[in-house]
């Protein structure tokens, strides 16, 4: 894996637990870190050609999906999509909407 993938997945993982959580304060305490991890991203945008979305996508919903997390997600069954709900260009737009963001997650998710 290069440091590239590694960034966004690490970004998306913060998406991804800030959408599973059922606790609001942790949500947000996620919703922060992903927050700070898009903006580096935006600052230093890796080059597309690096990065295959989906393989990051892949790898932040593995990494999300710790034991320890377990028992406080509830808003959604992890059921997530095997597709990345965005791109490489929408992670690295200045002013994305995190908020936004983590709502299309939980819509995308299937629900049990």
């Amino acid at each position: 894996m290069n440091a590239s993938v590694d960034r966004v997945r690490d970004a998306l993982a913060e998406l991804i637990k800030a959408a599973l959580v059922s606790d609001d304060g942790r949500s947000l305490a996620f919703r922060q870190a992903a927050a700070e991890k898009l903006t580096a991203l935006a600052a230093d945008p890796p080059r597309a050609e690096t990065v295959r979305i989906d393989g990051a996508w892949t790898l932040a919903v593995g990494a999300a999906e710790t034991p320890e997390l377990r028992p406080e997600e509830g808003r959604v069954n992890l059921t997530l999509p095997q597709t990345a709900p965005f791109t490489l260009e929408d992670l690295t737009r200045e002013g994305f909407d995190v908020d936004a963001a983590v709502e299309t997650i939980r819509k995308s998710a299937s629900t049990g």
